[in-house]
This record gives C-alpha cells, sequence and structure tokens, in this order.
C-alpha cells in the first residue's frame, strides 16, 4: 500500500500571515520539499517575488500565525478579535451542508 501523501494541496496555495512577514501578508507556496518525515513550503509575497522563504508546512496550521486563502486586512481583525473571544461571532455566516442544498435549488 502506498504512504500518504502528507500536504497534498500544497503547492500553489495561498497563504495570509496574521503579521506582516517580510513586509507582506499574501503569500503563495512555490515549492515544496520533502526531507525525511517533514514536509517544507517554499512561500513566495503575492507582490514581491524577490521576498520568499522556506517555512515547515505544520506551521501553516498553525492559526495563531496564517490563515489559508488570501484574506483582507478585517477579515483577519475580524478572525483575531474572534480567536480572543471578543469579537461578533454573529457577523460570520456558516453554511451548514443542508443550507448549501437549499441555496442550489431556490
Amino acid at each position: 500500500m502506498a504512504k500518504k501523501q502528507k500536504f497534498p494541496h500544497l503547492l500553489g496555495s495561498k497563504w495570509t500571515a496574521r503579521q506582516r512577514t517580510f513586509g507582506w501578508r499574501h503569500f503563495q507556496v512555490a515549492n515544496r520539499k520533502n526531507e525525511g518525515d517533514r514536509v517544507y513550503a517554499e512561500l513566495v509575497a503575492s507582490c514581491d517575488p524577490e521576498a520568499r522563504f522556506w517555512i515547515d508546512a505544520r506551521n501553516l496550521k498553525n492559526r495563531d500565525l496564517w490563515a489559508a486563502g488570501w484574506q483582507t486586512l478585517e477579515e483577519i481583525e475580524l478572525l483575531t478579535e474572534i480567536d480572543r473571544g471578543d469579537g461578533p461571532i454573529e457577523e460570520l455566516e456558516v453554511l451548514l451542508p443542508d443550507d448549501l442544498k437549499a441555496s442550489t435549488h431556490e
């Protein structure tokens, strides 16, 4: 049986740093490297291809540091407030699978 690949959709994925990193917040994974049981991602700033660095891909799962996709500054601030427990949780819209089905049949 083949061994399951860690982080199979890493390459090309987009990330938002919760704090400025090398002066930027929006990054895309340009390369991946497997070394033993570790997976590393090379992140490149979306607005500056010269700003690039390697990171252990496990760090991308840390919500205090990274958010999947490209988030606006307002979305980052809202996530930070919610993580602290003092954010307006009612502003978040959560679609459950049944909600998605209903909205496609209207």
